[in-house]
């Protein structure tokens, strides 16, 4: 399988939302974390199914949390550029790009 690498603060939001579901309901945190590692098991099954947001950007949705995995394909790997709440501002994560 073609490894995942985060961008440091793609996994820095993943793991504060975490953080902040857990404080809402016991165990809630884990469930999210399962949900993106879902959503990344997805990711590396197909890759190209995924809507294009951005020219080379695509972005996979988890179940359950209103969260989408903003990713690029690289050739030896797959870059998670954002763990992005849908309802933040949508580009926020833009300069992360290079």
């Amino acid at each position: 399988m073609i490894p995942i690498r985060f961008h440091p603060e793609a996994d820095a939001e993943m793991i504060s939302a975490a953080k902040y579901y857990e404080t809402q309901q016991k165990d809630l945190g884990k469930r999210f974390l399962a949900s993106v590692q879902d959503a990344l098991n997805r990711i590396q099954v197909n890759p190209l199914i995924y809507q294009e947001i951005e020219a080379g950007v695509r972005r996979c949705l988890t179940m359950t949390f209103p969260f989408g995995v903003v990713f690029r394909i690289m050739p030896n790997q797959y870059v998670i550029i954002a763990v992005m709440h849908l309802h933040r501002e949508p580009g926020y994560w833009k300069n992360r790009v290079p």
